[in-house]
């Protein structure tokens, strides 16, 4: 059974998919499909992010991440306020928990700057007037242009004008299942038949990129990110994010507090090795992919230093007393009973080249004849995705 032909079929409607959809709609493309294993948005992790729009600041300069994300961060805003969806453009402030970390924290604004981020370096009193609960150790990092907003309502604004243009199909509820030829896609519903192929399955691009016989030497591992809550009985509130000095080695920013748009103050997420890429439960999201995650997760312990020091101490953080001891670090006032639980929780997909058991830092587009991957579609692509999508459009399907 034929389900639909399409000039250009996108698997995946995560921010990535939806927007690089509306730059093709924006630049004169039609005849776009659009297909969606979930039977809506924003399952996974396009809709459950903390909704940060990231800065620029901690990506090597010439990093595609470093270039996308200033862009993208204004471009995102500018949606915002021109679709009216909620907008915290709030700031935030790095801080340092030790002396040790003052060169990283020198290191931070050299690379924001490169990357034409604006960053300030404040002292203590400085700090203090912006967030004055955080803690830093002499002087922090103060990025004006970061921002938050509602991952979810973003992405039904885009489903939404995708859908009102009349040229873009959305087909939820519906998995790629393999291909058929070249050309035409098996789904759960029929078949799709194509000219060009977008991958944007996000924790599952590299499942698909392999049906295309690309990337067979990259694995993606899963990293969970569980979160707290700031109680509404706690003496204090933050006014924007708090951040830590991140340790810049791994791609991971550490538990920090972060205002919601909603006025819900986040504290975390952590980076758990997961076992499965939707594990979001203790136990919930295993599959039969578990075990097999399980031994990547042991062969990247024993090869690689980096994994094994997340490995062996983010997984405490399960336990509350040690979630509140990260948190505490960053700021002067904090007790145990002010951090309640939270229900969300996200799967951070991260992509690892086998050959060296090195976590992939930045994105990777692979472009395959009429196919074209998104790879390691991690932090900040959410930020990042509308200069992404301007990229992607301009340099594979103009002309």
């Amino acid at each position: 059974m034929t389900l639909d032909k399409a000039e250009i079929l996108i698997v995946g409607a995560g921010i990535i998919g939806l927007t690089i959809a509306r730059e093709l709609v924006r630049t004169g493309h039609g005849d776009i499909v659009i297909i969606e294993k979930e039977p809506e948005l924003g399952r996974h992790a396009s809709g459950r992010n903390s909704g940060v729009l990231h800065a620029g600041i901690y990506y090597a300069p010439d990093s595609m991440k470093a270039k996308s994300c200033l862009n993208g961060n204004f471009l995102m805003r500018a949606y915002c306020k021109e679709k009216g969806l909620p907008l915290l453009e709030s700031g935030k402030v790095i801080v340092t928990r030790t002396e040790q970390e003052l060169p990283v924290l020198d290191e931070l604004y050299r690379r924001a700057t490169a990357n034409g981020a604006k960053v300030e370096m404040i002292d203590e009193r400085q700090l203090a007037a912006i967030e004055p609960n955080a803690r830093t150790v002499e002087r922090a990092l103060f990025s004006p242009y970061t921002a938050v907003v509602d991952p979810k309502a973003v992405l039904k604004s885009l489903k939404q004008e995708l859908e009102q243009s009349g040229r873009v199909k959305l087909y939820l509820d519906c998995r790629l299942t393999g291909l058929n030829g070249s050309s035409k896609a098996r789904t759960s519903r029929g078949e799709i038949e194509f000219n060009r192929f977008i991958n944007a399955a996000g924790a599952h691009c590299d499942k698909v990129s392999r049906l295309f016989g690309v990337g067979e030497k990259y694995r993606l591992i899963p990293f969970k990110g569980v979160y707290r809550l700031l109680g509404k009985e706690a003496p204090f509130t933050v006014n924007s994010s708090i951040y830590p000095v991140p340790d810049i080695r791994n791609p991971f920013l550490g538990v920090h507090f972060t205002r919601s748009v909603h006025g819900d103050v986040y504290v975390g997420p952590t980076a758990i090795p997961a076992f499965g890429r939707e594990n979001y439960g203790i136990i919930a999201g295993i599959d039969a992919e578990g075990f097999a995650i399980a031994f990547e997760d042991l062969v990247l312990f024993l090869a690689n230093p980096l994994f094994r020091s997340v490995a062996l101490t983010e997984p405490f953080k399960y336990i509350p007393a040690r979630f509140y001891r990260d948190a505490a670090r960053l700021v002067k006032q904090l007790s145990p009973k002010d951090l309640v639980p939270a229900t969300k929780v996200g799967i951070r997909p991260q992509l690892v080249d086998w050959e060296t058991k090195q976590m992939v830092m930045d994105f990777m587009l692979v472009a395959d004849g009429p196919a074209l991957h998104v790879l390691n579609p991690i932090s900040p692509a959410f930020t990042s995705s509308m200069d992404l999508a301007q990229g992607i459009v301009a340099a594979h399907f103009s002309g």
